[in-house]
């Protein structure tokens, strides 16, 4: 199959899952049977473009006018990027279906029909050829995923939900859309070329306004001070959860922010002009002030929020660098975070739906109740915090190894001390579970996990993480093609 084909048929099959769940909606084992089905085809089709080599490879399905056209194309970070979405997807999935049955939510048609169209909208994004095409993509995404955040109708859902598309939206279309059309003009296109476009078009302090635009215009990457969103969304289910956080959102956020990095201005632009300076301070800060604060976070949901926005400006710092192994290393970090913060996420909605409790201080005993939850979190854990034998070891090395090529010793000394702060709001958790006696009554001895179909993704994931610790060299060869 040609790889024009088969970039086209990864974003067509998640929006026939859309189809599908809406015209099964009589029958659920059909319904979720058949987005199953399409989950497993879709990363089928992206690893088969993995397999092929063809990078390069690229389709435009319609030209507005010349130089903004609707095309799509095949490059390093994207295809790791719609391996890390689609390959989730697979295990979220599974993992949805117990929590939405076990928890017995309602209106599963529709968040499941939704689920799949914002996998869809991730394909468009990773896939795409130039902004415009990433810009239409990126806020179908916002669009198809303010339903599942809104999904429980209740109040603070919809004002949860309010405050995530406005922050989202508005930060879109005041700076992203403006830095777009900037971009434009200037280059005469918006086409994705390695070794960036804006050399010779732009100089001076305007290339540190423009690189602002897009670091405040893509919201979703959750750079303070527009981060505000994430933690607002957690009133969704927790797979929406494990969507916003390791799948489609912010991974679609962070990834924008290193093809702009990459694709438009160029790593060598960008250290020749010192213009992302002022990032690499914003992104340490960020890194440091999400941990502080997530370490004051009684619920869990909350506690991971903040964990992740602390998580997703190592991703910006990797580009805010400006050197070969920061891009390597923050695009690593895509699918490291990936894999260990879903993990954790789907750990504390399994823990909702057993036990129906969501803040830290009432999880003394539940490893007891919830052993292999709570290893998996350990796990999660681990690698998010940077530990070897886990694959969040690889990409805070080479972040680190970044800092000291760039002579940014200071960044360095924040990656350590954002560490600690890790351990400090991550491994609590776990102590409390394993060590502290349970004190709501219950006998702490009698195993009450969650539904099959939560433990097995959440397992999964877990060993992921732990198979991606041996699998770095991989992803660090694909991604090799960024700076060659």
């Amino acid at each position: 199959m040609q790889p024009t084909t088969l970039i086209l048929l990864s974003l067509v099959v998640p929006a026939i899952a859309t189809a599908a769940n809406m015209a099964l909606s009589d029958n659920d084992n059909w319904r979720d049977g058949a987005t199953l089905v399409a989950s497993l085809v879709t990363f089928a089709l992206v690893v088969a473009l993995a397999v092929s080599g063809e990078y390069g490879a690229a389709v435009t399905v319609f030209s507005v006018m010349p130089g903004l056209e609707l095309s799509f194309h095949v490059e390093p970070l994207g295809l790791l990027f719609a391996l890390v979405a689609s390959g989730l997807w697979i295990v979220t999935h599974i993992y949805a279906i117990g929590y939405m049955r076990g928890n017995n939510e309602h209106h599963q048609t529709r968040f499941f029909a939704f689920f799949s169209f914002s996998i869809a909208a991730t394909m468009g994004i990773a896939f795409s050829a130039n902004l415009f095409t990433l810009f239409l993509f990126y806020e179908l995404l916002t669009l198809s995923t303010y339903p599942l955040v809104a999904h429980k109708e209740t109040d603070e859902a919809k004002a949860g939900a309010r405050t995530y598309l406005g922050i989202l939206m508005s930060t879109s279309i005041v700076f992203l859309l403006v830095a777009v059309i900037w971009t434009w003009i200037i280059a005469g296109t918006t086409d994705f070329t390695l070794g960036g476009i804006l050399a010779g078009n732009i100089e001076g302090p305007m290339v540190a306004v423009l690189l602002g635009l897009f670091a405040f215009g893509i919201g979703k990457a959750a750079l303070m001070p527009f981060h505000r969103w994430l933690p607002a969304a957690m009133v969704a289910p927790t797979p929406v959860s494990a969507l916003l956080h390791a799948v489609a959102v912010v991974k679609a956020g962070v990834f924008t922010m290193l093809k702009v990095g990459v694709y438009i201005f160029g790593i060598d632009f960008l250290s020749s002009t010192s213009a992302s300076d002022w990032l690499v301070w914003l992104a340490s800060a960020s890194i440091l002030i999400a941990s502080v604060i997530a370490l004051t976070k009684d619920n869990l949901k909350a506690r991971l929020a903040y964990s992740t926005v602390s998580q997703l400006s190592y991703i910006t710092l990797g580009m805010a660098l400006a050197t070969s192994m920061g891009v390597v290393g923050g695009g690593m970090h895509i699918a490291m975070h990936a894999a260990g913060k879903i993990t954790l996420f789907m750990c504390a909605g399994a823990i909702y739906v057993a036990h129906h409790k969501t803040l830290v201080s009432e999880l003394n005993g539940i490893g007891r109740k919830m052993p292999l939850t709570m290893a998996a979190f350990m796990i999660g854990a681990l690698s998010i915090i940077g530990l070897p034998p886990f694959g969040g070891m690889w990409s805070k090395w080479l972040l680190g190894l970044a800092a000291l090529d760039a002579g940014q010793v200071f960044v360095v000394a924040v990656l350590m001390l954002s560490s600690l702060l890790n351990v400090a709001y991550l491994l609590s958790i776990v102590a409390r579970a394993f060590f502290l006696p349970a004190d709501d009554g219950e006998d702490a001895g009698a195993i009450a996990e969650a539904p099959v179909a939560c433990l097995i993704a959440l397992v999964a994931t877990a060993l992921l993480s732990i198979v991606l610790f041996f699998q770095a060299g991989a992803i660090e060869r694909l991604l090799a093609g960024l700076i060659s």
